[in-house]
């Protein structure tokens, strides 16, 4: 009997290996990136997310290989959102996050350096923390919006910069890269960056198809606006664009047991109980449609915690694709796998992304055409 029990138990572990599929992934489109870096103890994905995206198309527009600094566009951007939360008398939301089109709106504005001149690290410094620095600015435009002297000094613009000048930096307004002498201004206009050309998409059944809207979301502190399509075409137009070598900003959800950095995988199980074996194994996924992706969004499931850059797509050996996704906490393959990059699966980018954002020419012609861009 014992016999008998030990070849049904070899039986079923050898079923169990023809059975289980272990992922082997093949690249399908690969878009040039720089390499994977780490934003360190900062929300500052928003930055890091959209200045590789920047650095891609920095190269597909001129050939060059150019590191643009992160820390230069956050540096500009919190005075905006320090004016935001003082005049609205605190009535707002004031934060390390924000969105792509924060980027282009401090690219439109303050121009782009280099990260060799401007790093936002001092002396031996070399990993990114600003906790400390966002509990004292925290104070500050708390104190500013609270008004104790019943009269706010225009002085309080001042002290949020030279708090930003001690913890960042001070903003050059010329600088050397590569033997030539640039302003932020015009080394942006040197690589070929124009804020109006990129464009941002969504999908949401609560608003109108084919209109942009402002989506109410905590880090949308400037309100930018997004064009919304049917869930199918939204994922039409990201496919399009890197097919044809456009990558892509991505704001979406991470928050999932199923998005994991060390496994370098994102996916979405149809059954809860294949969560931990979709780390490692092929698993059916859930069906997403625009209904059950709306109620995870509005009961809150579906969050824009997290930023990162679409940078091609891979397949699997089952012809099921996933989206090739830089991430931004270090590419130490000790620590993370796929050397920090994520291989989402379609369902998961379907139900857990909020927006994208992507160079306008890298649309179909026919959406161009209905969006009037």
């Amino acid at each position: 009997m014992k016999k008998i029990l030990l070849s049904a138990g070899l039986l079923l572990a050898t079923s169990a290996s023809i059975f289980a599929q272990e992922y082997k992934f093949k690249d399908v489109v690969d878009i040039e990136a720089t390499e994977v870096k780490s934003q360190g103890r900062t929300g500052t994905c928003w930055s890091f997310s959209t200045s590789s995206f920047l650095e891609s198309e920095i190269f597909r527009l001129t050939g060059k290989k150019v590191d643009i600094s992160e820390m230069y566009t956050v540096r500009n951007t919190y005075p905006q959102k320090a004016h935001n939360y003082v005049m609205r008398q605190g009535k707002a939301q004031f934060s390390e996050g924000g969105l792509a089109h924060d980027v282009l709106n401090s690219v439109e504005a303050n121009g782009l350096v280099p990260q060799e001149e401007f790093s936002g690290l001092f002396g031996q410094e070399k990993t990114y923390n600003h906790a400390e620095m966002i509990a004292v600015l925290r104070a500050m435009v708390k104190t500013y919006a609270d008004n104790p002297g019943k009269k706010l000094s225009p002085k309080w613009r001042d002290a949020i910069n030279k708090v930003l000048d001690v913890y960042i930096g001070e903003i050059p307004e010329k600088f050397t890269y590569e033997g030539k002498e640039y302003t932020p201004e015009s080394f942006r206009d040197a690589m070929k960056i124009d804020a109006d050309n990129y464009v941002t998409l969504t999908t949401f059944t609560h608003q109108p198809y084919y209109e942009s809207f402002i989506l109410n979301i905590p880090d949308n502190f400037s309100n930018g606006s997004m064009y919304n399509l049917p869930l199918d075409e939204f994922v039409n137009e990201i496919n399009h664009a890197l097919e044809n070598g456009y990558s892509i900003a991505l704001d979406c959800d991470v928050s999932e047991k199923t998005f994991s950095a060390k496994h370098g995988v994102a996916t979405l199980p149809h059954d809860i109980g294949d969560n931990e074996k979709s780390m490692t194994e092929i698993v059916a996924e859930l069906n997403v449609t625009p209904e059950n992706r709306q109620v995870e969004f509005e009961n809150f499931n579906t969050t824009d915690d997290h930023l990162m850059h679409i940078t091609g797509m891979v397949k699997d050996q089952k012809g099921n694709v996933y989206y090739k996704v830089k991430n931004s906490w270090g590419g130490d393959s000790q620590r993370v796998g796929n050397g920090g990059y994520i291989y989402m699966s379609a369902p998961y980018l379907k139900m857990k992304t909020i927006s994208v954002l992507l160079h306008k020419d890298g649309m179909t012609k026919k959406m161009k055409k209905k969006l009037e861009i």
